[in-house]
């Protein structure tokens, strides 16, 4: 049974900053198949669509008919724990500072034999276990078993936390306080046990909405002024808070309809590129230093950025055509500040949600998003350490659409849907 995590004590000054040290990352082009798959929290393994053997670790070709007709399918990950070891001596610097380490051996019911970390609260061999992907700090797949009846406090397993994003104990900001989602997404923090949660809104003078007055009065959120368009407000904010900061969450956005000839002129689109990606631009120059910097700062280091994108990045959908175009440039971004990070063990989380039910999307017809449900994909992800998320019937439809064949996709939006 794992013990719940007590609340780290403050961070002595005087010592320095611990820097980053990652996990072996080398894979070879096939095996990012299962990164891949782990990115968006699935675990897939090889299987040969001739003979249909299930293989592991990952080749160019069947093991057993020496076919190439391999495709990557989702496990159920159901195995047996055939034996286990405790490793208390590494000499790889990242294992080094975090051992003992539990390993084990354990035989699919698909057919592989895997060699897995283990949780702490899976007993010793046989037993019976459950096998799942997740990413490591490194941004590399990892197999990990969990017992398969686990306790209310497995995420507190001091090695599955090392591979995830929990907000439990660690300081948010949540870049836009003022709308629904924003609201929402506090209150999600708050309730996963986030210890401080710093709320920007723009334009302060103006009255507060009673949302926002209702989560400012969280003892754990604290209001700060944060316009994206305002590459000092954001310097500012950064030399105040960014040292503290484990988990930025940019949910800033400006949301307009109609395409290109339904609008005179470029200054709405403007608007949109300057919120949806110089914003974005401007928020990883300033708090990604401070993050990458803090990644190896005790229990609770930086962790993670989320992004809030639109499932209208990955192909336009001319009604609501210039905001389209700006999260395909947010999106775009989105990956570069991902690569730059990842060296440092900083998660980017990007969002990908269908119409959210908000004032932009009045005229769209359900299904919508919820906010809240918004919000609990986030702290879901998060949760989990994933990378990518959909999250909503009418995102899972269009990520399906789009795989199948994007083209098509653009052609159906094109004709109206």
């Amino acid at each position: 049974m794992t013990m719940p995590m007590m609340r780290p004590p403050r961070k002595n000054p005087v010592l320095r900053t611990r820097q980053m040290n990652l996990p072996p990352g080398a894979r070879g082009r096939v095996a990012l198949g299962l990164t891949a798959a782990a990115a968006e929290g699935r675990f897939e393994l090889q299987t040969c669509e001739d003979c249909g053997t299930v293989q592991y670790p990952p080749r160019e070709v069947c093991h057993k008919c020496l076919s190439a007709a391999l495709r990557w399918r989702q496990q159920s990950g159901e195995g047996e724990l055939l034996g286990g070891t405790t490793l208390h001596h590494s000499n790889d610097l990242f294992f080094r500072e975090r051992l003992p380490w539990r390993l084990g051996l354990v035989h699919l019911d698909a057919g592989p034999t895997l060699m897995v970390h283990l949780h702490g609260e899976v007993g010793d061999a046989p037993t019976r276990v459950r096998v799942g992907a997740r990413l490591d700090r490194a941004g590399q797949a990892v197999l990990i078993g969990f017992p398969n009846e686990g306790s209310a406090h497995m995420a507190d397993d001091k090695m599955l936390r090392e591979m995830t994003s929990d907000p439990k104990f660690r300081k948010a900001l949540v870049t836009d306080g003022k709308t629904e989602t924003g609201q929402a997404i506090v209150r999600a923090l708050v309730k996963a046990g986030a210890d401080i949660v710093w709320v920007g809104h723009a334009e302060p003078w103006k009255k507060m909405g009673d949302g926002l007055d209702d989560i400012s009065a969280l003892p754990q959120v604290t209001l700060v002024p944060l316009d994206l368009t305002n590459g000092r407000q954001v310097t500012e904010l950064a030399g105040s808070i960014g040292g503290k900061v484990d988990i930025v969450i940019n949910n800033a956005e400006v949301h307009r309809t109609f395409g290109i000839g339904a609008r005179r002129g470029t200054d709405v689109a403007k608007a949109e590129m300057d919120i949806n990606y110089f914003g974005l631009l401007r928020l990883a120059q300033e708090f990604g230093p401070a993050l990458k910097g803090r990644s190896a700062d005790g229990e609770t280091g930086a962790t993670a950025w989320v992004n809030l994108l639109s499932i209208y990045a990955l192909s336009n959908f001319p009604p609501h055509g210039t905001f389209s175009a700006s999260k395909a440039a947010a999106h775009s971004l989105a990956q570069c500040l991902r690569a730059e990070m990842r060296p440092a063990g900083i998660r980017v989380i990007n969002v990908f949600p269908g119409p959210i039910d908000d004032e932009w999307n009045q005229h769209t017809p359900p299904p919508k998003l919820a906010p809240t449900a918004l919000a609990n994909a986030i702290v879901k992800a998060l949760r989990d350490g994933v990378e990518d998320v959909y999250p909503g019937d009418v995102a899972q439809e269009w990520l399906e659409r789009w795989r199948d064949n994007p083209k098509v996709l653009e052609r159906e939006l094109a004709a109206g849907g």
